[in-house]
């Protein structure tokens, strides 16, 4: 193995020395000028280190005061091991995952399918599939169709594609049954049986299951609740093993809203083009964003490197599934429907955040909580003591459906963390499965 640089040696000084509480959370690292003295290094260097350290979430630079240590020394343990990814390996789906799909549980701690009254972008999406409905009688719209899909949505894709940065054609984009269905077909197209894919960790268990569906190997690249994939460590993974395929959701990543900086998604494309690399985009998120929608890294895409997936499954409605009934939704784009609910949404779904980040902080523990600016859920990382997966059954037997941190990886880590979903109102009785499963977890 190559000799690290001076920038290097000296950022792993500053985990090692967090990790064994040299420096404890929120307190003050050796300042610049003292770094540069004391490890003979110059200011640039020194710089260099800090930033990198910013970049991953793990220290805060605070304006004429220097850096503090923002992250407990767990996460700084495995920021250290960022490089050391493990070999390729098959992927069993626990069966905790599939107990909470069955319960329609994935978003919600009380999940209640059959309660509740449509929000009004979804009457809108109704009443543009009613008309659409109407105007096709007649037709032959059971027949077989173009299987892209209906141009007229097609188009309303682009357009809404174009607004944010990726100047997309019609014809590049196929209409599919949901995201899933989109990435199940992105794997099929770039990978083979046994093939290897690299994807984020904590990362989407449904990315997990379809790569145990079709027969492939994971590698599992450690992943940041702010920025989301370590670039790093996804470099020194392509250069130890043959990756056929990334699967990486930029905006707003679950299982803690992490977003992307642009100069990693620059980093990303080029590791592409080096490795001969796929890179498949879930963007299915991006339109929860809370302060301005990101571009697609699709839009950085000059090769035909990026497959993007997405859908309105999480934007929308869970229960649209598109097929022959798209032309409604084409109108529902067309006439600024889908913008005003989408702005309605993100109203919602902050106040929601807000309130759930607030009743955690009343939790009688020190916690880390991700600070998401999008997407449904935060991650939060409880203290090491704590079993998420052990407190699944006894919350079940109190009614609450919880997500253990575990489901998020297939190498058995973060048992001590959970996700925990703002997609719903937090009422009274929300509010109050909070309460008791605080009181189960600590």
């Amino acid at each position: 193995m190559t000799s690290q640089y001076h920038y290097q040696e000296l950022e792993n000084w500053l985990l090692r020395g967090i990790s064994e509480h040299r420096w404890r959370l929120g307190e003050r690292l050796p300042s610049i000028r003292t770094l540069c003295i004391e490890r003979n290094l110059s200011e640039a260097t020194v710089q260099n280190a800090l930033q990198r350290l910013e970049a991953q979430g793990l220290v805060e630079a605070r304006s004429k005061t220097g850096y503090f240590v923002t992250l407990p020394p767990t996460h700084i343990k495995r920021s250290l091991n960022a490089g050391q990814v493990e070999a390729p390996r098959p992927v069993t789906v626990s069966d905790l995952f599939l107990d909470i799909m069955k319960r329609s549980a994935a978003f919600d701690l009380l999940p209640d399918p059959g309660s509740g009254r449509l929000p009004p972008g979804i009457v809108s999406l109704n009443r543009s599939i009613g008309r659409a409905l109407r105007r096709q009688q007649g037709e032959h719209h059971q027949y077989y169709d173009t299987p892209a899909g209906v141009p007229r949505f097609l188009e309303q894709l682009a357009s809404n594609y174009a607004r944010r940065g990726w100047a997309a054609r019609p014809e590049q984009l196929c209409v599919t049954s949901g995201c899933q269905h989109a990435l199940f077909l992105a794997l099929m197209a770039c990978c083979s049986r046994n093939d290897v894919v690299a994807v984020e960790s904590p990362g989407f268990y449904g990315v997990l299951q379809l790569l145990e569906q079709l027969g492939l190997r994971v590698i599992e690249v450690p992943s940041s609740i702010e920025t989301g994939m370590n670039i790093d460590a996804l470099e020194e993974a392509l250069k130890r093993w043959k990756v056929k395929a990334c699967i990486v959701s930029p905006a707003y990543a679950t299982p803690g809203g992490a977003l992307m900086p642009i100069g990693a998604k620059r980093r990303l494309i080029e590791l592409a083009e080096r490795h001969d690399l796929a890179v498949i985009e879930d963007d299915i998120y991006a339109d929860t964003a809370l302060n301005g929608t990101p571009d697609p890294l699709k839009g950085m895409d000059l090769n035909e490197r990026v497959i993007l997936c997405s859908s309105f499954s999480k934007s929308v409605s869970r229960d649209l599934r598109l097929g022959w009934v798209s032309g409604g939704v084409a109108e529902y784009m067309a006439d600024g429907s889908l913008g005003s609910h989408l702005r309605r949404q993100r109203n919602e779904l902050r106040i929601n955040r807000d309130c759930l980040i607030a009743s955690l902080q009343t939790w009688p523990c020190e916690a880390r909580i991700s600070s998401s600016q999008g997407g449904l859920a935060i991650w939060v990382e409880l203290p090491e003591y704590v079993d998420t997966l052990s407190a699944y059954v006894p919350a079940l037997n109190n009614g609450i459906v919880i997500t253990p941190g575990p489901l998020f990886s297939t190498s058995d880590q973060f048992r001590n963390c959970l996700r925990v979903s703002y997609a719903h109102p937090w009422n009274s009785a929300r509010l109050g499965a909070l309460a008791k499963l605080r009181d189960l977890l600590l």
